[in-house]
């Protein structure tokens, strides 16, 4: 009696199971892992990396802090000193 590997019992794989085996399984594995990595730079984005100051200033994130001039009073101080001139009395 002679045994074979090839049972006519047994269906062979289809092109639906080659499909799944050969294209949609590693398409799913690859979308699981880019969602994986991108959801946990998400948190990592929202929760630590918008209050570090160098990430800030890469991504224009810190509105940069513009301080007003000090009042120099120039034309006051010129003001002034016309003003003294004229109230001293001459003499």
């Amino acid at each position: 009696m002679e045994v074979s590997s090839f049972s006519p019992s047994s269906p062979s794989p289809s092109l639906w199971d080659y499909l799944g085996l050969l294209i949609l399984r590693p398409a799913l594995a690859i979308l699981f892992v880019t969602s994986f990595i991108s959801i946990g730079w998400f948190l990592a984005w929202k929760l630590v990396l918008v209050h570090v100051p160098l990430v800030q200033e890469i991504f224009g994130l810190r509105k940069k802090l513009t301080k007003p001039k000090p009042r120099t009073g120039r034309i006051s101080r010129i003001y002034n000193t016309i003003d003294a001139r004229n109230s001293t009395p001459a003499g």
